[in-house]
């Protein structure tokens, strides 16, 4: 018998690694010269790549 944990420790542990991931997307991207480095970028970013895992793994 598993359990599924509890769900705010998992939403939790997607928005922080949703937000890491998403920074260092943004920061190759700038590095690169594709795309600003922005808090505005993270940001965005870290909401669809949170969104996507959201959908696929918890629902």
């Amino acid at each position: 018998m598993a359990s599924d944990g509890d769900p705010r420790v998992l939403l939790a542990m997607n928005i922080v690694l949703s937000t890491l991931f998403s920074t260092v997307v943004v920061w190759g991207l700038s590095y690169l010269d594709l795309a600003a480095l922005t808090l505005e970028n993270v940001a965005g970013l870290a909401i669809v790549i949170f969104a996507a895992t959201y959908l696929v793994v918890l629902r």
